[in-house]
């Protein structure tokens, strides 16, 4: 059964940040940068270099979190920002893997 969330002014997207995003804190700077915003989700390092995350919450605060993922930490070389809407289902996520929680 999908939820409508999106009617409700919430937005859930995975994204994957490639550049010089790994050993620059972009993890970190992700999480405390979402967690300011009021975002819930996780975010992870992949082993090909890029970073991995999902923001859940009102989605003009989603929006902002995505705009800010364009600069990341002082040290990042950000070169793409790929983003993926994410359908609802009863309440959550439709995927949600194991991995720290922001």
């Amino acid at each position: 059964m999908r939820s409508d969330k999106q009617d409700t002014g919430q937005r859930t997207v995975r994204v994957r940040i490639t550049g010089t995003v790994q050993g620059v804190c972009y993890r970190a700077w992700t999480q405390s940068t979402a967690m300011s915003l009021g975002l819930s989700g996780w975010v992870r390092n992949r082993r090909d270099g890029a970073v991995e995350a999902l923001f859940s919450g009102a989605a003009d605060r989603v929006s902002e979190m995505l705009r800010r993922c364009y600069a990341g930490p002082p040290a990042a070389e950000v070169k793409e920002v790929v983003q993926r809407l994410l359908d609802f289902f009863d309440g959550g996520p439709a995927e949600v893997e194991s991995c720290k929680e922001i």
